[in-house]
């Protein structure tokens, strides 16, 4: 497969059952709507650091190869059960602008800040199948007893006053067994 395939995000999921497209495609908070299907929900940090963003996040959040992003990585739980890691990232010159208290969110939810500001704007949501080729397809699995084969992924870009932060939420086999 030739990098640039490797690494495109596609407009929408493909070969994807019914019930996971409903959670992929849904364009509201991802943390309400898992809040609907679970009463003891709950975001727990895993790292939040000074970083160099992912490849395949150079180009989207306008970054050069070695600069350092504010990464952010988190996993959504259901109970005891992780059900998406979400990952996020937002240049380093923004965290004095637009973006400057994201540093100190901890384990509240990074949903809950942007879709309570109707003033920040959502990008159109991409979509690809994450597989171990992809570094962020062996954090997601951190959690998990048994690893998949891939994993699916949705990423967009919430911007405030010109300023990104790129937002990209891996679903766990687990989501699966949300009612």
């Amino acid at each position: 497969m030739s990098p640039v395939r490797s690494s495109a995000w596609y407009p929408a999921p493909s070969a994807v059952s019914p019930r996971a497209r409903g959670w992929l495609q849904n364009r509201g908070s991802l943390t309400q709507l898992i809040q609907q299907h679970c009463s003891n929900f709950r975001v727990k940090q895993m790292f939040q650091s000074l970083d160099k963003a992912c490849g395949d996040e150079l180009a989207v959040m306008n970054l050069r190869r070695n600069e350092l992003a504010l990464v952010r990585e988190v996993y959504l739980y259901c109970g005891n059960t992780p059900v998406v890691f979400a990952h996020s990232v937002v240049a380093r010159k923004d965290l004095r602008g637009a973006w400057r208290g994201l540093s100190g969110l901890g384990n509240r939810s990074l949903g809950t800040v942007l879709f309570t500001n109707p003033v920040i704007r959502r990008t159109p949501l991409k979509f690809k199948k994450l597989t171990p080729a992809h570094p962020l397809f062996h954090r997601a699995c951190q959690k998990l007893k048994v690893k998949p084969s891939g994993l699916w992924a949705r990423r967009s870009l919430f911007s405030l006053r010109g300023q990104s932060i790129l937002v990209t939420e891996v679903f766990l086999p687990s989501i699966l067994e949300l009612a």
